[in-house]
């Protein structure tokens, strides 16, 4: 018997008590994890899934985290004086395969569609609608200054902008008699 499972973004054929390494796992050593994508399943008969077989599951545990062995990357480019040396070294999880279900895992399966609910994108989009409506009226509607509360420069800048003559002696309240008008 064996099942073909998606395991952190890979597709891994495995059988029971196969070790497998893979890319790094969150989970602890020595725990249990269970993967429920399983493509494919044969035992004794083919059954594959239409993405996944719903209620298939594969039991496996964490036996130790490691990284894998030195890969180098070299670059050149010949005749131009490019050459670059670059490595790195995957972190890896090694698992053992401890069973292959291929029915009764659907408890599971329950559990990882709950949060895929569609009712956060609904809000998202119905709130999305006011806000730029909301955005566009304040741009068309015309700002109030209270003239009050601005200094005498800042109120003898605005009437040099208007084109006001006679500022230097004007008081604050003739300044904001002439800019209101």
């Amino acid at each position: 018997m064996y099942a073909i499972v998606e395991i952190a973004g890979q597709q891994f054929k495995v059988a029971k008590d196969q070790k497998v390494f893979v890319h790094r796992l969150q989970e602890k050593e020595g725990s249990k994890i269970t993967f429920d994508n399983v493509l494919l399943l044969d035992d004794g008969k083919v059954t594959i899934g239409a993405p996944v077989i719903k209620g298939a599951a594969v039991t496996a545990k964490i036996l130790k985290h490691l990284k894998g062995d030195k890969v180098i990357v070299f670059k050149k480019k010949r005749r131009k004086g490019y050459k670059v040396k670059n490595g790195h070294r995957q972190y890896l999880s090694e698992i053992q395969i401890d069973s292959i279900v291929a029915s009764g895992a659907k408890k599971a399966v329950a559990k990882k569609e709950e949060p895929k609910k569609e009712t956060p994108k609904a809000t998202t989009k119905k709130e999305a609608a006011p806000k730029t409506a909301a955005k566009k009226a304040p741009a068309k509607k015309t700002e109030t200054v209270d003239l009050s509360k601005k200094t005498v420069a800042e109120l003898k800048e605005m009437a040099k902008a208007k084109g006001i003559e006679g500022l230097s002696s004007m008081k604050k309240a003739d300044l904001i008699a002439a800019l209101s008008k």
